[in-house]
């Protein structure tokens, strides 16, 4: 397996998103002090594969498997076309790979991690069949990355989606922590898909903190950044992180991707080194 990082901590910034060339600058420059090599790889707007492939080689870093989410609950040549593009990119990159996952939702965003109000789940599921089909069509492995705040964020969802999308043309990406935080092991369903796993976000989670926030009917932000803190770095949350590794094949040779979407530790630089540390220390990685 291959291990690789997700620059979240840069990317997501007290004004919200920004995956601009100066953010990544900053962030890959302090990434190449640590042992990460792999980077989740969406190259910002503007910046095509090869300018954005340019960028990593600058720093000594590599592209690891990028993150395709989109409104699949409205099945339409858009929806088609831009898994397509977003494929056709990650394959420029050299990946075989792309996490693939629905949007978050309004209402969810309001009361994540419970499975919240009613999801039209045939029309997900005809959206996320859609776009993996256009993603395998580039030669790329889509893998399902449930997500909270999502329409496909509690387990029943999760197998839904992957027992009706053949194993052909959908295989399984996931993320301990969104599993964790909505109440599924990951290690379980794991266990369940592991033959369909194609990559994994590994990520820990306080549990406590989670029914903190569950308790309180606190949104996904005031969960993550403001009220609570769900997120931490590997192996200081509850999440048996090993076991969820322990659960992929023997010959699995695919990306495992470190995320830390808001660090516990002080800076940006203390998260990833805290979880390049944990990496060395128990996967031997690197």
């Amino acid at each position: 397996m291959r291990v690789g990082l997700n620059p979240l901590p840069w990317v997501l910034t007290p004004e919200g998103f920004n995956l601009s060339v100066p953010i990544l600058r900053t962030a890959f420059a302090e990434i190449a002090t640590t042992p990460f090599k792999g980077i989740h790889a969406d190259p910002p707007p503007g910046l095509d594969a090869v300018g954005y492939r340019a960028l990593l080689d600058e720093f000594g870093l590599e592209p690891a498997p990028g993150y395709f989410s989109a409104d699949v609950d409205i099945n339409t040549p858009d929806l088609v076309e831009s898994a397509k593009k977003h494929a056709a990119i990650q394959a420029e990159l050299g990946n075989t790979e792309v996490f693939l996952a629905a949007t978050l939702t309004a209402e969810r965003i309001a009361h994540p991690s419970i499975g919240y109000g009613d999801v039209p789940l045939q029309r997900i599921i005809d959206g996320i069949g859609a776009a993996a089909q256009a993603i395998t069509s580039e030669g790329v492995t889509p893998a399902l990355h449930p997500h909270v705040g999502s329409s496909i964020e509690v387990e029943s969802e999760i197998c839904a989606v992957l027992d009706a999308v053949p194993a052909s043309v959908l295989s399984f990406g996931p993320d301990t922590g969104h599993l964790a935080w909505a109440g599924t092991n990951p290690s379980a369903i794991m266990t369940e898909y592991a033959d369909r796993i194609a990559a994994v976000h590994l990520k820990d989670v306080h549990l406590g903190q989670a029914q903190a926030a569950r308790d309180a009917d606190a949104n996904y932000f005031e969960a993550t950044v403001t009220k609570f803190t769900v997120w931490t770095e590997p192996g200081r949350g509850d999440v048996d992180l090993l076991a969820a590794v322990r659960t992929l094949p023997g010959d699995f040779t695919g990306w495992l991707v470190v995320e830390v979407d808001v660090p516990e530790a002080d800076t940006n630089l203390a998260s990833t080194e805290l979880s390049a540390r944990w990496v060395t220390d128990h996967l031997g990685a690197f």
